[in-house]
């Protein structure tokens, strides 16, 4: 099992470094506003990886962006 620190519960940093990284993969994605159903699985992938130990926002981003997961 995962380690999970957080359990749904996020201080208002987490919040806007997760809003950083959520903001930063909808545009590398060219998610436009009324895409709701491919932003909200976005987020629940932010909101994981967070959950799972990506809470430097770097690392984070890395973790999703597609644009690294193609070179690598």
């Amino acid at each position: 099992m995962p380690f999970r620190r957080y359990s749904g519960i996020f201080r208002p940093t987490d919040l806007e470094l997760l809003q950083r990284v959520f903001d930063q993969l909808c545009a590398e994605r060219r998610l436009a506003r009324k895409d709701k159903d491919q932003r909200e699985h976005l987020a629940c992938e932010v909101i994981e990886a967070f959950e799972n130990g990506f809470s430097d926002e770097a690392e984070l981003w890395r973790a999703l962006s597609k644009r690294l997961m193609a070179r690598g």
